[in-house]
């Protein structure tokens, strides 16, 4: 399972000249935290180009008033290329986590400028697949694993070695260094597409252990060796 869709951030894997080329296209936009880049369903085509920043991705679930949360978007990544390169409608929603500030490309020229730099249209191919893999390998982890096993997966992703990530954060401590994962229960179960209730009774087992320790909006990771256990499936 991934949340993070840096495999190599679009931005990043550009030339100088490319990124610079790429960037004189658009305008620089600041969003503030909450405010919605991109809206499921809309018909701009615009692309975004996040340069400081998180942002999460999420599309509408059946229960309706409930999104499942499919990925996590940070600097350098590019957001918006489907409805860019198909003009159909959005396929997801993107919502800034604080403040985002992002590089709007208007959809034409980001499809003219592909048309003219094959190696830059091969990047954003790239991307597009590596997202495709992604999604597959979350609809097999929902049809295949437990809720504890997919949260214990989930805390061991965000709460790994990504120094600029969203929620992370390190906390030393006399005996240890602990990671902190700063979101609320109802936040996890939405990155794991279950219910509240599943993922608090799947807290309660890690805490049980001494896996995991929790608090307000925070869940702090003691035993990361174990909680990689239980994600490949070992029930302790």
């Amino acid at each position: 399972m991934g949340l993070l869709g840096d495999e190599l951030a679009f931005a990043r894997a550009l030339t100088a000249q490319e990124n610079e080329s790429v960037m004189a296209l658009g305008i620089r936009k600041r969003y503030a935290a909450d405010a919605h880049l991109l809206a499921e369903g809309d018909r701009s085509s615009h692309v975004l180009i996040v340069l400081r920043g998180w942002a999460t991705v999420s599309v509408s679930t059946d229960r309706g008033a409930t999104r499942l949360i499919l990925g996590l978007r940070g600097p350098g990544e590019l957001l918006g290329e489907m409805a860019a390169l198909d003009s159909h409608p959005r396929s997801a929603t993107v919502r800034a986590l604080g403040p985002v500030e992002a590089q709007l490309i208007p959809g034409d020229a980001f499809r003219r400028f592909l048309a003219l730099h094959p190696r830059v249209s091969g990047l954003v191919i790239r991307q597009l697949t590596f997202r495709l893999r992604s999604a597959d390998q979350e609809r097999s982890a929902l049809a295949s694993l437990t809720v504890l096993q997919r949260l214990a997966s989930r805390l061991a992703e965000l709460s790994g070695p990504e120094p600029d990530g969203p929620y992370a954060t390190s906390r030393p401590g006399p005996l240890h260094t602990g990671t902190v994962v700063h979101l609320a229960q109802d936040e996890l179960a939405a990155t794991v597409g279950a219910t509240r209730e599943a993922v608090a009774k799947a807290l309660r087992l890690l805490r049980a252990q001494h896996i995991v320790r929790t608090g307000n909006r925070m869940v702090e990771v003691l035993d990361p060796t174990l909680l990689a256990l239980l994600a490949d499936g070992h029930q302790g």
